[in-house]
């Protein structure tokens, strides 16, 4: 029987070396590597490309959730977590295990059971998918976007996002630190930018209304949003209103 290519990404050393005791002791699992933050996490998934990853969700700099969303590779995820029983909720509703800390060893060997069988039957990439959708449902509101460019991963601060444009399934991410694209839904950012900050002028556009140089009309009742640095925006005539309300004006 081939052996599972497992990874540890997680913040604190006790929590580390706490599952690699757990290890010694599951004959299935070869352990690869582990790594102490997220940045790094991604490296590793992207180029062992394990089989399984135990992975932290409260971490600095990028959490689980994050490094979710940049990697390359589908590998089965085990989280280990202090989060709140709400969110376990939404765990339990997709095919991802979770360990809330502290976790037994019996109970740690029913999650790699559980993983055992995910990727006998080769549901990897459907936990990713299910847990994806779970998590978009538990944020309310987003503080930042995590992004890969190339082999680099840059964190935007939503104040740094000036406007995010619509690119068939992804979207273009304009910022003060340049362009990005990311695999998410315009529906999304949407729902989950600061509503004081943000409005859809279009269905193709989302604006940063600090962002905003003026508004101009053009051509039959319709009008384009100039941005401090030179980007036209079309808007809607619905889109018009909304930022019309949005500013006071």
């Amino acid at each position: 029987m081939t052996k599972i290519k497992a990874i540890i990404i997680e913040d604190e050393l006790p929590a580390r070396e706490l599952i690699k005791s757990y290890l010694k002791h599951q004959e299935s699992i070869e352990f690869a590597g582990e790594f102490g933050d997220g940045f790094s996490g991604v490296k590793g998934i992207n180029d062992l490309r394990p089989d399984l990853v135990f992975l932290d969700i409260q971490m600095p700099k990028l959490n689980g959730f994050e490094v979710l969303e940049l990697i390359e590779h589908n590998p089965a995820v085990i989280f280990t977590t202090a989060y709140d029983q709400y969110a376990i909720r939404a765990f339990e509703k997709s095919a991802v295990d979770y360990l809330m800390k502290p976790f037994s060893e019996q109970r740690f060997a029913q999650a790699v059971k559980k993983v055992e069988e995910v990727i006998h039957n080769k549901q990897q990439e459907k936990q990713l998918n299910k847990l994806s959708e779970n998590h978009a449902g538990l944020e309310d509101q987003i503080e930042r976007v995590a992004v890969r460019s190339g082999r680099n991963i840059h964190v935007i601060p939503v104040d740094e996002i000036v406007y995010i444009e619509a690119e068939g399934d992804y979207v273009m991410i304009h910022s003060t630190k340049g362009n990005f694209l990311k695999e998410k839904t315009m529906k999304f950012f949407e729902n989950h930018l600061p509503e004081n900050e943000f409005v859809r002028v279009h269905r193709s556009f989302i604006i940063n209304i600090g962002f905003v140089k003026r508004i101009e009309a053009y051509e039959k009742e319709s009008h384009i949003v100039l941005m401090e640095k030179g980007d036209i925006i079309k808007t809607s005539r619905s889109g018009y209103k909304a930022l019309r309300e949005k500013l006071s004006l």
